[in-house]
């Protein structure tokens, strides 16, 4: 029996902590006894425990921007070192042989390898770019720390190569979805109702954090033209914000109700029925602006049988097969993001959209990804 602790950062249920939760529901619990431990309580810690999850929350910090200035890395090291020691302790406490971080903006690691000597599995989920020098710095911590440095893209691998000199290897686990809640028999009845839209419309959907980055305000200028041309069409948004960001949810509300067809874009907050939405969409966008190393939700969207239309940068390009599963515009050009769109509203795209699943089921499948880190535990 080997036991494995993992440290996350967060506890909320968007991709890497679905990725984690699916992950360590799946272990074979003859082999592995997992300990999670999370720095805030939220619906991750809830899932957990449904699932007779080892689970407890400890108020690390998570290196995030509002701690790049005096003040903020004040605060930030004087957390760092008193809650490292608090999950050292528990390390031993557990007597932990393997040390499972699900992110690169938790440094705790490094401090519970030291003290502890368990082996430290690094598993990196971000294309961290700016600003650079953090970039650059965190990708040199991975390189010296980590025992196993896993990615979740070529794509990660890549952008960590060319910020530190990584001598051990890199290794590549693609994420998976589960096809028995991700499919195409769940019920979108309830949602066309809840959300006034009529039957026998079409709707072009994203899902996704509200950041500088995730590209709501590109969909929205995107799908703008769309909606004056095709009166049948909606356009829907889903994703909360960073506690603190309020104001960017306002900001986008204010800019939809500004558009000229703002009573057919649907903009709700973060929701635990995702896998209905994903069956509602009859096309999924990823408008990222800059490059989303293995976004799981287009994983999810395509285990729903949905034909995918993104930004051509990082991850999704390891996913989806031009013009057999998707459509592929240039980064940050909105105009040819929307053209791309069209062309899929014009396609067969319930053809794309099968040919969506089947993709996934081959290379994106969830007893594939629990599968090689059970061996990934087993080498180390």
């Amino acid at each position: 029996m080997k036991n494995i602790l993992y440290i996350h950062a967060g506890a909320e249920l968007y991709g890497a902590d679905i990725v984690l939760l699916n992950l360590i529901k799946g272990l074979n619990k003859e082999k592995y006894k997992p300990y999670v431990i999370l720095p805030c309580n939220g619906p991750l810690v809830d899932k957990m425990k449904q699932n007779n999850i080892n689970v407890e929350v400890i108020p690390y910090p998570i290196l995030r921007r509002q701690y790049f200035n005096i003040k903020g890395i004040f605060k930030y090291i004087t957390g760092y070192f008193k809650y490292s020691k608090i999950l050292a302790k528990k390390a031993k406490e557990y007597n932990i042989d393997i040390l499972h971080v699900n992110t690169i903006a938790v440094l705790e690691g490094i401090y519970i390898k030291n003290k502890t000597k368990v082996k430290l599995i690094w598993h990196i989920h971000e294309i961290l770019e700016k600003p650079k020098i953090i970039a650059k710095f965190l990708s040199k911590l991975v390189a010296k720390y980590a025992d196993k440095v896993v990615v979740v893209s070529n794509a990660v691998k890549k952008h960590l190569e060319t910020m530190a000199n990584f001598k051990k290897e890199i290794k590549v686990i693609y994420n998976g979805v589960d096809n028995e809640i991700f499919n195409s028999d769940n019920d979108v009845n309830y949602l066309k109702e809840q959300f006034k839209i009529p039957e026998n419309s079409r709707i072009i959907g994203m899902i996704g954090r509200i950041n500088s980055w995730k590209g709501q305000k590109d969909f929205i200028d995107a799908t703008n033209k769309l909606l004056k041309k095709h009166t049948d069409l909606y356009a829907m948004l889903v994703g909360g914000v960073f506690e603190g960001q309020e104001w960017r949810k306002k900001e986008l509300e204010e800019y939809i109700s500004n558009q000229e067809n703002s009573d057919r874009i649907i903009l709700s907050d973060y929701r635990v029925d995702t896998k209905n939405i994903h069956n509602l969409f009859d096309i999924f966008v990823l408008p990222s602006t800059e490059p989303d190393p293995l976004p799981t939700v287009v994983l999810e969207s395509m285990a729903t049988g949905k034909p995918i239309v993104a930004y051509k940068h990082g991850g999704v390009c390891e996913m989806v097969k031009e013009n057999f599963n998707g459509l592929f515009a240039i980064p940050r050009d909105v105009e040819e993001l929307s053209n791309k769109i069209e062309q899929m509203l014009e396609s067969d795209y319930k053809k794309f959209g099968k040919n969506s699943y089947e993709r996934q089921k081959e290379f994106f499948s969830l007893q594939s990804y629990i599968k090689n880190f059970e061996q990934l535990y087993d080498e180390i």
